[in-house]
């Protein structure tokens, strides 16, 4: 008899080695889909938060430009001297933030335009305060425009959170309306006193429109800033923000007090408005800084959750492609280990070839019978007693 020899496990298909790898890569194609959208959300919300911080710190150097800028003209619609170092010195620390991040923000062509002004102040008006008035109106009507430049192209206005986005709104907005206004109305109190009979109606007209120029942006400004604290989960900002806020805000309701005309006489007394005036330009300078400057925590708080968002995904993802690499590395070690199986069988059973038949042999002294017949009696020592019986 044959005894075959032992089976040689049969290798697999290359469709069946195939999928386990496909299997890893359809893995692997959705989670670098996730990666690549959240890098680039991130990424998008990123470079809107840079781009903000550089709004604000445009919207710094700006401040003192409009506060010089206002004082100037004060002193120029009254006849007196104007001091031009103030001025002098915002115009040349706002050129140098302007030469450094203006061409990101596109407004380098709207600064030259405003410097230009800025320096030929000093040749228009001098001696007629009317003219001063309107080459002064001029000049802060473009300062207005660059605020609003900034605002747009650095991304401010778009910002999604709602409370940076009412604190730049309101600085960067409401506050140089109000400060610009403000000094608009007063100077032009003084002047309307000078002007003959015949323009008081002119006149009239001019200083309510003003007056709600100056108080509509400054009511707007407090808005603003309460609704940033009260939706802000900040704990630094209402704590930092309220009390100058509180501040202006009263310097602001002088302003509407002493700008509204007397009773029976409809006269507005021009000492007691300028000194309103400057308790709200005082107030003014003293919550500018303090807003832009919660504006930008703000903003980096936001920059450095997005960092950590992105080193996250990072995380993440070099986790999970250093887990289906050990998988990979598994199947496919686990797929050379087979086919080395199998080729060691199948070497074993070419070298034996089939077994061959061996005829089987009774053990010695032993022989065989057919099946029913029993064994021969053996010759023992009681065979002559049992042939005498």
């Amino acid at each position: 008899m044959t005894v075959p020899a032992p089976r040689v496990r049969r290798r697999p298909s290359a469709a069946g080695r195939a999928l386990p790898l496909l299997l890893v890569v359809a893995l692997l194609a959705p989670l670098a889909l996730l990666f690549v959208q959240t890098w680039r959300l991130t990424g998008d919300d990123r470079d809107l938060v840079v781009s903000e911080r550089l709004g604000v710190e445009y919207l710094r150097a700006l401040g003192p430009v409009t506060d010089a800028l206002v004082e100037a003209q004060s002193a120029a619609v009254a006849g007196q001297p104007v001091s031009a170092d103030a001025l002098t010195r915002a115009v040349e620390n706002a050129a140098s933030v302007d030469a450094r991040i203006g061409a990101e923000l596109r407004s380098q062509e709207r600064w030259a335009g405003l410097r230009a002004k800025l320096e030929a102040l000093s040749e228009r008006g001098a001696g007629n305060p009317e003219a001063a008035f309107a080459a002064y109106g001029e000049t802060t009507d473009l300062l207005l425009a660059l605020h609003r430049k900034v605002r747009e192209t650095s991304g401010l206005v778009r910002d999604p959170a709602s409370d940076s986005f009412f604190l730049q709104d309101g600085v960067g907005k409401d506050l140089p309306e109000a400060m610009i206004a403000a000094g608009r109305l007063a100077d032009l109190t003084l002047l309307a006193a000078r002007r003959p009979a015949a323009q008081q109606a002119r006149t009239v007209a001019e200083l309510a429109a003003v007056r709600v120029a100056a108080l509509a942006p400054a009511t707007d400004m407090v808005t603003d800033l309460r609704a940033a604290v009260d939706s802000s989960e900040s704990t630094n900002l209402g704590a930092n923000v309220l009390t100058p806020l509180d501040t202006y805000q009263r310097a602001v309701e002088a302003l509407a007090a002493y700008s509204a005309p007397a009773p029976g006489t409809g006269q507005v007394d021009p000492s007691q408005l300028g000194g309103a005036r400057n308790a709200v330009q005082a107030a003014g300078k003293q919550l500018q800084p303090v807003i832009l400057g919660e504006l930008d925590a703000l903003l980096a708080d936001r920059l450095d959750q997005l960092d950590r968002d992105r080193r996250l995904a990072v995380a993440a993802t070099a986790v999970a492609v250093l887990l289906l690499g050990a998988l990979v590395a598994i199947l496919v070690a686990a797929a050379r280990r087979a086919r080395r199986n199998a080729v060691e069988a199948r070497h074993v059973a070419e070298d034996s070839g089939p077994i061959p038949a061996v005829a089987w042999q009774p053990p010695a002294g032993r022989s065989l019978q057919p099946a029913g017949v029993g064994p021969e009696p053996a010759t023992s020592q009681w065979g002559p007693f049992d042939a005498a019986r």
